[in-house]
């Protein structure tokens, strides 16, 4: 019995000392944490897009652990990253629980992140002309682009592109300003260097440096003394805006250069002036009739113009204009516009050349303006006559010529102008009833009036312009030789007096002594 007893002592030791021993190992396996959770007994678990990443025992850890991942994330590219992902802070409510090594939850929620980027936004540029916008890569991009656009109108590369930062604004926005490449002689025997306005320069002066690039063109412009370019800049209202975009979106410098640059079709409004038909318009803008008609739905090929016509036409033009002023300096012929003397005593239809004009010879100097490479206006500042130019003097009457009107109102014209009868009939005739009112044809002087053999009674009028009028076959007269008379005045009645067939009248106009076809002459 006692035997037994100290037996089972033995035993419940030996149990007591290994359970103590397998407790230990299990904590030094694998920690364990009897706090209950945050005191209330509740672990926490990562979810990201429905897979759990570990297991934390505070929220505030769960939150920190992401947050350090979506800054490493961040650190590591440049540009803006955008990720798709749903996050979870899940509560697990247990007795006892196990939470992960925060090394392995951190490991486990940066790969996670990183395989749900789903783009990158680069920094970009911006350019927007007017309602044209492109995007390109960096900043010197968009000077490259610009100056590409300034090159093609500046050989010898004299002017710079650079961008001039705006202020009081929200966002990153620049403008392009042109400046003129200064040139100073330090020393005459050596090498002239080109002098330009730093970017940096600008921006430190409290001018607008839109105003200072005025400045410099206007005092190169008035202060230049050799032939070539004064000024140059673009036409339209150009802004760069630093913005952050994909990469899909961004186009690379050829692209750029060539979509702003190259001509492309665009539609304008035409005004028609003096000598346009369709064919000139087609080619004044570089276009064709059947373009044209197609835009112009009141058009076809037959369509007469009329001068203030407004047409759409498409011209072909880069989306970048350059606007260019140059000083040039050549020779040329010219002449003197003809000066006329007014003589009141001469009707309008006479004038004679008092001098004959001669060209004359010059050294002209004109500042030109051109768009893109075509003129639009051209002013002459100076120049040196080499030979004088002589102008043509005319001198030309002011009066204006009289004018004929039918003797008599009503009648039917009887016998025209020209051959009858084998002769030659050198008046018409009116058939009216004896009686009716004849009257002057022009205003003049009566130098006959009275019988006159095969005409009967008959008048005859000088009037200023050198012509004589004839009036036969009256049967009263009612003026005298010598008398003035007035247009429309009543100086005779119709009859049937000499060599008539029947009442009428018989009106001649005489012009240098041979009488002319009436009907030529009448209003």
């Amino acid at each position: 019995m006692n035997r037994i007893t100290k037996y089972g002592k033995r035993i419940k030791t030996t149990y007591v000392l290994g359970a103590m021993t397998t407790c230990l190992a299990m904590l030094i396996v694998n920690p364990i944490t009897s706090n209950r959770g945050n005191r209330d007994g509740t672990f926490y678990n990562i979810v990201i897009n429905g897979q759990q990443e570990g297991t934390v025992l505070e929220t505030a850890t769960a939150s920190d652990i992401m947050m350090q991942a979506r800054k490493q994330i961040a650190l590591e590219s440049q540009d803006i990253v955008f990720m798709d992902y749903e996050f979870e802070i899940v509560p697990n409510n247990k007795i006892f629980g196990t939470i992960d090594q925060i090394d392995t939850v951190k490991a486990n929620v940066y790969n996670d992140l990183k395989g749900c980027i789903v783009s990158t936004k680069q920094r970009a540029y911006t350019v927007k002309i007017d309602n044209f916008s492109i995007t390109l890569p960096s900043k010197e991009d968009v000077v490259l682009l610009l100056n590409a656009a300034k090159n093609k109108y500046d050989e010898q590369n004299e002017f710079l592109v650079d961008l001039v930062l705006e202020n009081n604004k929200e966002l990153t926005i620049m403008q392009p300003s042109v400046l003129k490449a200064i040139k100073s002689v330090k020393d005459t025997d050596t090498v002239s260097e080109v002098d330009t306005i730093s970017e940096t320069e600008q921006q430190s002066d409290l001018v607008d440096p839109q105003e200072k690039v005025a400045d410099v063109n206007t005092s190169t412009e008035d202060t230049l003394t050799e032939d070539g370019i004064l000024t140059m800049g673009f036409e339209e209202e150009i802004e760069v805006a630093e913005t952050y975009a994909s990469a899909d979106v961004i186009t690379d410098l050829d692209t750029a250069i060539s979509l702003v640059t190259k001509d492309q079709e665009t539609s304008k409004i035409y005004e028609v002036v003096s000598g346009d038909c369709l064919s000139v318009v087609a080619e004044k803008n570089n276009t064709t009739v059947a373009k044209m008609v197609a835009m112009n739905e009141l058009l076809d090929t037959n369509s007469v113009l009329k001068i203030g016509d407004e047409i759409v036409v498409t011209v072909p033009e880069p989306e970048l204009s350059v606007l260019v002023t140059e000083q040039t300096t050549y020779e040329e012929e010219y002449e003197l516009p003809t000066q006329y003397i007014e003589n009141d005593s001469w009707y309008t239809n006479k004038e004679e050349v008092i001098q004959e004009g001669s060209t004359g010879y010059r050294e002209v100097t004109a500042k030109v303006t051109s768009r893109n490479g075509t003129e639009t206006n051209r002013k002459v500042v100076n120049e040196n006559i080499v030979t004088q130019a002589l102008p043509t003097i005319i001198e030309k009457g002011t009066q204006e010529l009289p004018t004929y009107i039918k003797p008599i109102s009503g009648g039917r014209l009887s016998s025209p102008f020209g051959k009858r009868w084998g002769k030659m009939h050198k008046g018409v005739d009116w058939s009216c009833p004896v009686g009716t009112a004849v009257k002057a044809s022009c205003n003049g002087q009566v130098v006959i009036a009275g019988w006159s053999n095969g005409y009967g009674y008959c008048i005859t009028i000088k009037h200023s312009d050198g012509k004589q009028t004839r009036y036969g076959h009256l049967s009263k007269i009612l003026v005298n030789a010598g008398d003035s008379v007035t247009q429309g005045e009543k100086i005779a009645l119709s009859g049937n007096t000499g060599n008539s067939t029947g009442p009428h009248i018989h009106f001649e106009i005489i012009e240098n002594g041979s009488q002319a076809n009436p009907l030529n002459y009448l209003n």
